[in-house]
């Protein structure tokens, strides 16, 4: 049950400066990483996530963390399930991985092809939103190879991408804001120009599993966002884009009360805003077409089939925005 009700506005722009920049972020090449432990014995725990010690050997150096399973859903709809690595930070100094502590690492959720298709394009989402706002999540894609130590992983488990997401406190230092966790928020209190980008940017990859509300399940606003403040404002960064249309994973369904069949249907659930701030997300999207549709098809490990879909999902989007103000009155129509 939805226990408060927020709303928002806005198109985002860049707050702040780059501070400390991490290495491992930098750069958008594969990382080629060997992560060795206990992998089906901590999949086996899924219930309690309990840390288990495991190597990782990347970039010629070698680091013994600590890992454990993290999510929620997808813990009930993958077969191989999402982690989260825990560094010792002092021990990773010098390394590529300096000032990393707890990263997030989004795998293929499924031991065959199309699992690991879908992975790549959640990478696309996340990697879209960095083109459109700086105050976003950062990811790092990886061609993983995951050794079991009881030698139980299935056998085509054994080499495929994933990706980690830049954490929290390091999207922090890095545009000087505050991360927030709060319950509600004043509808004035968000940035109106980087809250209309991210309702437009959730309607560009069709993406309706999200919501400016503090829901069933979620501690703090908002469901799949984070709220963080710069000054006087609370900026809103969107993850998990894995129920999107763009991705449009075997096991993704839309929400029974949103009323849409499938979930690549489009279906704008932004909240009613500063119709200038709108048109200027509108128009920060279009003016950024090229650069989206350059990283659709330049995304490693996407197979052709896979890349043409999702150049088309997203063409579909700037056909619609030819007529601007026709968009614009759909976006005014369907506001929450």
């Amino acid at each position: 049950m939805i226990r408060c009700l927020l709303a928002v506005f806005g198109s985002a722009v860049f707050v702040g400066a780059h501070v400390g920049a991490a290495p491992l972020f930098e750069q958008d090449s594969v990382l080629t990483i060997e992560l060795t432990g206990p992998i089906t014995e901590v999949f086996a725990g899924s219930a309690e996530k309990i840390e288990s010690a495991f190597t990782l050997r990347a970039d010629g150096s070698e680091h013994t963390i600590k890992v454990r399973l993290r999510g929620n859903s997808r813990l009930r709809v993958c077969k191989f399930l999402p982690l989260r690595l825990n560094f010792a930070t002092k021990a990773a100094a010098g390394t590529l991985f300096e000032d990393q502590d707890k990263l997030k690492l989004v795998t293929h959720c499924r031991n065959h092809e199309r699992g690991e298709q879908d992975m790549l394009e959640e990478y696309l989402a996340y990697r879209i939103f960095n083109l459109l706002s700086d105050i976003s999540y950062r990811v790092r894609l990886l061609r993983i190879t995951y050794t079991d130590v009881d030698g139980k992983l299935a056998e085509n488990a054994h080499n495929r991408y994933g990706f980690v997401i830049e954490s929290t406190d390091e999207l922090s230092a890095r545009v000087e804001a505050t991360p927030n966790n709060l319950i509600g928020i004043p509808r004035n209190s968000l940035d109106p120009d980087q809250a209309a980008l991210v309702y437009i940017f959730h309607y560009l990859i069709g993406n309706t599993d999200w919501s400016i509300v503090t829901a069933d399940g979620d501690e703090f606003c908002c469901h799949n966002g984070d709220l963080f403040a710069v000054g006087s404002k609370q900026y809103l960064v969107p993850y998990d884009f894995d129920l999107s249309g763009l991705v449009n994973a075997r096991y993704a369904k839309p929400d029974p009360s949103l009323r849409i069949s499938r979930v690549t249907r489009r279906l704008y659930r932004g909240y009613c805003t500063d119709p200038v701030a709108l048109q200027k997300a509108l128009q920060d999207i279009i003016d950024k077409r090229s650069e989206i549709m350059a990283v659709a098809s330049s995304i490693p490990g996407l197979l052709p089939k896979e890349t043409s879909t999702a150049r088309k999902y997203l063409q579909n989007f700037f056909e619609q925005a030819v007529d601007q103000q026709n968009l614009l009155d759909h976006f005014k129509s369907r506001c929450i």
